[in-house]
């Protein structure tokens, strides 16, 4: 079994993520790498894990240096000053779970051939070990004012009123004081850094979001912001209290950032065709690795997605959930009310539904749906089986972490018809 997924390695800590599996994977790192910058979020096993990696990371004689409870966005802005950034995380996902994720100097995540040769020297046992006089060191550092002082640097004074949570994240330490210095006034909610997560699960879906909504409209500010639990992802709060759409935030950020190319995934929605009507729009797989690597690639200028991860390859190719927040305040502060700006965008209705279907015969049961699909449309399959038409798009593509077939479908009109078709033809595959 692969030890990396799509967002590092995860799982659940002290029984899939390991202070044994930590030093392993310090010493394959280090074992490729002389020096590393590590910083972690703020879960319960954090700590732990980070020490593990560092041992690992020593005894291969890396140098490494500490910049303690910060950001990824932070961590992977850092990590342009050393060989490789290390950030112990499981981002959105809830407090139980920790993760290990490896980023390159330019704040782009390892890629697959990086990982498999990270998975190869824990498989054979072939890192290396330093000789005594040859053990790295480890020093201190703060990375948390460079990042915000790069933050500054890229938008202009605001004077608006934002509730911002961070969800009790590693967003804590920097967001809300970015934001003051832009000039806002900032009312803070789950502004503590805690590891269990206790006010909301980390990720900024609108169901974990009821507090934000309310305190938005209750304070009457002029949006509100969200983050998960390492802040690579932000979602936003308009001033009426609704939630904006990924879809929706995805076009509203394209619009202003691009001229030219964008890159998105699969699934998503045809409103950003729309709206960046003239752009190159690219498609990958799902998941802010593939939008990174494809921005790189392409030397696109902008990329994200509806999860709420925004990359400004200007930058760095790492999701900055802190960045992307002062640019929608800065935005809103230049051109206007947040929801009339959103509410000049389509939309469009889309319906997610899935068909089971056991781990052992998706395989077979993707490749009978793929030839069906090919009938009815012009395909993508850089993840899973799209189908475009004139009128809107069917996706369908295995699920990762359970025995499902997922089906998306959306249309400017007859989405129901539409959906009704794909699972009729995955049902029929099975």
């Amino acid at each position: 079994m692969a030890l990396f997924g799509s967002s590092g390695i995860r799982g659940l800590a002290n029984k899939e993520i390991t202070p044994e599996l930590a030093l392993k994977v310090g010493l394959a790192v280090g074992s490729l790498h002389g020096s590393a910058v590590i910083a972690r979020d703020p879960r319960t096993s954090g700590e732990m894990i980070e020490h593990a990696v560092i041992s690992g990371l020593l005894s291969a004689g890396c140098s490494v240096t500490r910049i303690g409870m910060v950001p990824t966005p932070t961590l992977a802005y850092a990590a342009r000053n050393f060989s490789c950034g290390i950030m112990i995380t499981a981002s959105h996902n809830p407090s139980q779970y920790c993760g290990i994720k490896v980023w390159n100097r330019d704040g782009i995540a390892f890629d697959s051939r990086q990982q498999d040769e990270i998975e190869s020297i824990i498989k054979d046992r072939t890192w290396k070990t330093a000789e005594w006089q040859n053990i790295g060191n480890v020093f201190q550092a703060d990375a948390i004012e460079d990042h915000a002082r790069m933050i500054l640097s890229k938008v202009g004074r605001t004077s608006l009123k934002v509730v911002v949570d961070c969800g009790c994240g590693a967003a804590s330490v920097i967001t809300p004081y970015v934001l003051r210095r832009m000039g806002c006034t900032v009312i803070t909610l789950n502004s503590q850094p805690d590891g269990f997560f206790p006010a909301r699960d980390p990720e900024p879906i609108e169901k974990n979001l009821e507090l934000l909504k309310k305190a938005t409209l209750s304070f009457g500010a002029d949006l509100g912001i969200a983050h998960d639990g390492d802040a690579d992802r932000m979602m936003a709060v308009d001033g009426k209290g609704r939630y904006i759409e990924g879809d929706k935030l995805l076009a509203f950020f394209g619009i202003r950032e691009t001229k030219h190319s964008i890159v998105v995934p699969v699934d998503t929605s045809i409103m950003v065709d729309d709206v960046l009507k003239g752009r190159e729009i690219y498609r990958t797989r799902v998941g802010d690795v593939y939008i990174a690597e494809e921005l790189k690639k392409r030397n696109a200028e902008f990329g994200g997605e509806p999860s709420g991860s925004w990359i400004f390859p200007g930058i760095s190719l790492c999701p900055d959930g802190i960045l992307a927040a002062a640019r929608l305040v800065e935005i809103v502060q230049n051109e206007g009310r947040l929801d009339a700006l959103i509410d000049e965008l389509p939309t469009y209705p889309m319906i997610r539904g899935a068909v089971q279907c056991s781990n052992e015969n998706k395989a077979a049961a993707m490749k009978k749906i793929a030839e069906s699909l090919r009938k009815i449309g012009d395909v993508t399959d850089v993840d899973g089986i799209r189908v475009d038409s004139d009128n809107g798009w069917i996706l369908v593509r295995p699920s990762g972490t359970e025995p499902k077939i997922r089906i998306t479908a959306e249309a400017r009109k007859g989405v129901e018809e539409l959906y009704a078709k794909a699972e009729r033809l995955a049902k029929e595959s099975l």
